[in-house]
C-alpha cells in the first residue's frame, strides 16, 4: 500500500521523526514498542518476558559502500507464439548477516531470483522445477491468471518436479512478483529468499514515455526486513521470532544495509524505481533523506492517473510501488522499516546513494498516464470479511485456514461486481492480499481514498481495530475445482490461518 502520510503514522504507536538520524542507520529492537504483535503471542508464557526485555538499540554511521546489484533479467525463449521461462527452486548458502553465512533458498540462485519480463498479450509458459526436498508452489502476485495457474496451494509440486503453467498475460503495465504459496511454509520459504520481480510491459503511450531499459534507467528495488540469530539461522515463525540474540537485517537486492549504503550511478537523468516490500512482515517507507519529493507512477496494479508528488510511499508487505527521479543531483533514498509483527527492528537507513550522470533533458513527464474510472457502487453485492485471532491461530471469518478443508470460503460468479469491508477485529497489523482480480478502495477507516489511494492494489494495510472498504469486478476466468486465495500477507499470519479461499464459478 502507499500513503503520503508521515511514515510510521497511523500504526498504533510506531511513529517517530524519520527525519532525525539523516546520514545514519538505526535498527532498534522494540522491546515493549513490539505491541503490534503482543496479542500474537497471548498465553505463550515466558515468551512475554523476551517481548519485553529492556530495549536495546544501537546507531552507528554507515561503514561501507557498495554498488547495487540488479537482479539478472532471466530471458525466455520464444516459440509458436509462447515465450518459456525456465525456473529452479534450489537451496543454497548467502550472508544475510554481514561475515554470516545462512541456509538459503533462491531461483535459479542461491538468493532470491531473477527478474521476469512479460509484455501483455503475449502466451507465456514456465517450467519451474522444485529442488527444495520439500513441497512447494510459486505464486504469481498480483496476476490475473486462471485459478489453476495461480500458484495457490491446491497446485503444490513435490520435490523433483517440475510445474509447468501457462497463460496469456493480461494485465496492463505493472510491477508484480512471484514466491511460494503452499500451506504452512510460505514464509519459512520466502523468508529464505524465494522471491523474484515480474514487470509487465504494454504497447501504451504511457509506458513508450516512461523509462524501461532494466538495469539502466528502470531498476528494481527488492526490501526484506528478516530475522536472524547470531550463527546466521534465519527465523521465520512465532517460536523463531521469541528467541533470544537475535538480529533483525534489512537487505536490499539480497544485500545487508546494516551499515553498508549501496551506491548506484544513473546514466540518464530521469531514473525508474520499482519497489517491492518482500519482508514477511515489516512496513517499509521509501523517503529522500533530503526531505524531497518523489514522483509516483504506480501502484500495486499499475499506472496512477498522472504522476503524484509525495514525500514517502509506504509499502506494507507485499506491496509495491513505483517513483521516478529527475536527477540533477545526488540523491540518497532512505528506507524507514516499521515493525508488523510480534518483534523486531525498527529504524531508518540510508539504503540507496544515487549519483547523477546523465547529461540528457528529459521531456516532461506525461500529463495522463492511466484513466481510472471509479466504481459506482450502488449496485454491488456487498461483503464483509472478517479478520480475526483465536489464541496463536489467526481466522477469516472465525475459520482458521490452515488446510483447505479448514478454510471460510467466498463464493462468486464470473462478471459479479463486489464490495467488501474488511473489518480487523484484532489490534494486530494486517496486510490483505487478493488473488485474481485488483481492487479500488472505496474507504480506509472511514475516510474517502485520496492522491495515490485512488489507484488500483492488491495488497493494502489494515491496521488494529481499522477497516478498509475495497470494491472489484471478478472478470475473464472461473473454475469449479481450484480456488483464489484471500489473506494477510504478513506471512505468518498466512500460515497461522489468516487466509480463506475465493471460487469463481460461471455460475
Amino acid at each position: 500500500m502507499t500513503h503520503t502520510t508521515e511514515p510510521g503514522s497511523g500504526t498504533g504507536g510506531h511513529g517517530e521523526d524519520t527525519r532525525k538520524g539523516k546520514g545514519m542507520h538505526r535498527r532498534r529492537f522494540l522491546g515493549g514498542m513490539a505491541g503490534v504483535g503482543l496479542g500474537a503471542v497471548a498465553g505463550a508464557g515466558a515468551a512475554f518476558t523476551l517481548l519485553t526485555e529492556a530495549g536495546r538499540s544501537r546507531a552507528s554511521a554507515a561503514t561501507t559502500t557498495a554498488t547495487l546489484t540488479v537482479p539478472d533479467l532471466l530471458e525466455g525463449t520464444t516459440s509458436d507464439g509462447t515465450t518459456t521461462f525456465t525456473l529452479e527452486a534450489k537451496t543454497g548458502t548467502a550472508e544475510v548477516l554481514s561475515g554470516v553465512t545462512s541456509d538459503t533458498m533462491g531461483y535459479n540462485q542461491s538468493f532470491l531470483g531473477p527478474t521476469l519480463k512479460w509484455t501483455s498479450g503475449d502466451t507465456v509458459l514456465l517450467n519451474i522445477t522444485n529442488s527444495l526436498g520439500e513441497d512447494t508452489t510459486v505464486h504469481f502476485h498480483g496476476a490475473h491468471v486462471p485459478a489453476k495457474m495461480d500458484g495457490g496451494p491446491q497446485v503444490a509440486f513435490a520435490d523433483g518436479e517440475t510445474w509447468s503453467p501457462t497463460f496469456t498475460v493480461k494485465d496492463d503495465a505493472k510491477t508484480l512478483w512471484y514466491h511460494p504459496h503452499a500451506l504452512g511454509t510460505t514464509a519459512k520459504q520466502a523468508v529464505h529468499g524465494l522471491a523474484g520481480m515480474i514487470i509487465v510491459e504494454d504497447d501504451s503511450t504511457a509506458s513508450s514515455d516512461l523509462p524501461s531499459t532494466y538495469g539502466t534507467d528502470d531498476i528494481p528495488l527488492i526490501f526484506q526486513s528478516l530475522a536472524a540469530d547470531s550463527a546466521g539461522a534465519l527465523k521465520y515463525d512465532l517460536t523463531g521470532y521469541l528467541s533470544s540474540g537475535l538480529s533483525f537485517p534489512l537487505l536490499l537486492n539480497g544485500t545487508n544495509v546494516d551499515d553498508t549504503t549501496l551506491t548506484f550511478t544513473a546514466a540518464k537523468t530521469r531514473t525508474r524505481f520499482r519497489v517491492l516490500n518482500a519482508s514477511p512482515s515489516d512496513i517499509i517507507t521509501i523517503q529522500r533523506s533530503d526531505g524531497g519529493n518523489l514522483d509516483q507512477i504506480a501502484t500495486d496494479q499499475g499506472y496512477l492517473t498522472a504522476a503524484t508528488e509525495v514525500t514517502s510511499i509506504r509499502l506494507v508487505a507485499g506491496a509495491r510501488a513505483e517513483f521516478v527521479l529527475d536527477l540533477s543531483d545526488a540523491v540518497t533514498l532512505q528506507a524507514v522499516v516499521t515493525t508488523g509483527w510480534v518483534r523486531g527492528g525498527s529504524g531508518t537507513y540510508d539504503v540507496l546513494a544515487i549519483t547523477a550522470s546523465g547529461t540528457d533533458t528529459p521531456d516532461d513527464l506525461p500529463s495522463s498516464l492511466n484513466t481510472i474510472d471509479r466504481y459506482d457502487t450502488s449496485d454491488f453485492t456487498a461483503r464483509t470479511i472478517t479478520l480475526g485471532q483465536s489464541g496463536t491461530s489467526m481466522t477469516i471469518d472465525g475459520s482458521v485456514g490452515t488446510s483447505m478443508s479448514s478454510m471460510a470460503m467466498i463464493s462468486t460468479t464470473l462478471g459479479s461486481k463486489e464490495i467488501w469491508t474488511i473489518k480487523n477485529n484484532t489490534q494486530l497489523e494486517h496486510s490483505f492480499h487478493l488473488h485474481d482480480v485488483p481492487y479500488q478502495l472505496i474507504s480506509v477507516n472511514g475516510e474517502d481514498p485520496t492522491g495515490v489511494d485512488l489507484g488500483w492494489f492488491d495488497t493494502y494495510e489494515v491496521v488494529g481495530g481499522g477497516t478498509i472498504k475495497i470494491a472489484m469486478e471478478f472478470t475473464d476466468f472461473s473454475d469449479d475445482t481450484y480456488m483464489y486465495m484471500l489473506h494477510c500477507h504478513l506471512l505468518q499470519h498466512e500460515d497461522e490461518g489468516m487466509m480463506a479461499s475465493l471460487m469463481v464459478t460461471d455460475s
